[in-house]
This record gives C-alpha cells, sequence and structure tokens, in this order.
C-alpha cells in the first residue's frame, strides 16, 4: 500500500506518511517569542513567502506604517508605505526600517531561526543586516498589509473559546481525518 510502511521492530507500527505530512502542512504551532517585543514600533513580524517581512510604523507620522521586507537567498531588501510609495532612505544599504523589522525579528525567533531561514552566515555576536548582500527589489506591499490587518481584525474579536467560524476549517491538534 502506498504511503503506508512499518516502522519498529516488530513491525506492528503502523506511519501513515501522507497523514504525517498533511498534519505538518495544515497545523501551525504558536511559537512564543524568544524574547518579549515591544509591539508600537514593528506591530508585525513574519517569516513567510521566502521574505523576512512585516509592518513597521514610521517616526515621523503617526498615520503612515511601512512594509518592509528582506528576502530569503538573494537578501534583497524592499520598503515602502503601505500604499506602495517607497522609502526614501532604501538605496542599497538597509533603511532604519529594515533594521527595526530584522532587530524585532531577531527578538521573536532568535537570531538562528532567522539566520537559517534568510539563508546568511551571521558571525558569533555579528550582526544581521551587516551579513546581507544589500540588493534592493522594490516588491508590492499589499499581502503582507493585508495579513497585518487580517491580524488586527482578531483584536477585535470577543474572548471566547468558542470557535472562530471562519477558522472551522483548521483541524484541532491530534484529530483523525
Amino acid at each position: 500500500m502506498q504511503g503506508r510502511g512499518a516502522a519498529g521492530a516488530g513491525g506492528s507500527e503502523v506511519v501513515d506518511a501522507d497523514r504525517a505530512a498533511w498534519e505538518q502542512r495544515s497545523v501551525v504551532r504558536v511559537v512564543p517569542p524568544v524574547e518579549p517585543r515591544k509591539l508600537a514600533k514593528v506591530p508585525f513580524v513574519e517569516l513567510a513567502d521566502g521574505r523576512l517581512q512585516g509592518v513597521v510604523s514610521s517616526g515621523s507620522d503617526i498615520e503612515r506604517v511601512y512594509v518592509s521586507s528582506i528576502t530569503a537567498g538573494t537578501h534583497a531588501l524592499s520598503c515602502s508605505t503601505n500604499n506602495n510609495r517607497p522609502c526614501g532612505a532604501l538605496h542599497g544599504y538597509a533603511c532604519k526600517h529594515i533594521r527595526m523589522l530584522a532587530d524585532e525579528a531577531v527578538l521573536q525567533y532568535g537570531m538562528d531561526r532567522v539566520a537559517r531561514y534568510l539563508r546568511v552566515e551571521v558571525a558569533e555576536h555579528g550582526d544581521l543586516i551587516n551579513s546581507l548582500n544589500r540588493l534592493v527589489e522594490r516588491t508590492p506591499a499589499a499581502v503582507v498589509f493585508s495579513r497585518f490587518l487580517r491580524h488586527l481584525a482578531y483584536l477585535e474579536v470577543p474572548e471566547s473559546t468558542e470557535p472562530l467560524a471562519e477558522l472551522h476549517w483548521f483541524p484541532a491538534m491530534g484529530a483523525v481525518r
């Protein structure tokens, strides 16, 4: 039978490789931050879509945010407002928004995990930003910003132990299909 195999000394334990792969893709564990973060300056940071990406508050305008990212592998940098106006300080080196994003990502996920995800070698006690190639490549901000807005919407949901209707299709941990 394809996708099934025997494991263990007696061969009595049956392992379903297809189910194990499905569970790994469909259930995401919430990982607590490595160190506490202050959300005022960088309210949203994630390792997703082959990038370290997130939303960074503007230092000069309370109503403006920047969507910043570093692409894994190429280390391409991108920073623009949520309506795709380019950051004026991004010119072949990391602007303050990208630096703040990287610093918060290290607090959230740890230096090892961030460096591994971005595929960059960081010397012991080294700086993540100084280890990057720092190529500038503009990426659209809409996807990251819409995910940030989706996360904000969950803050307005009243506290409850009942499942959320829009998430009903996520299986419970350990559930059998």
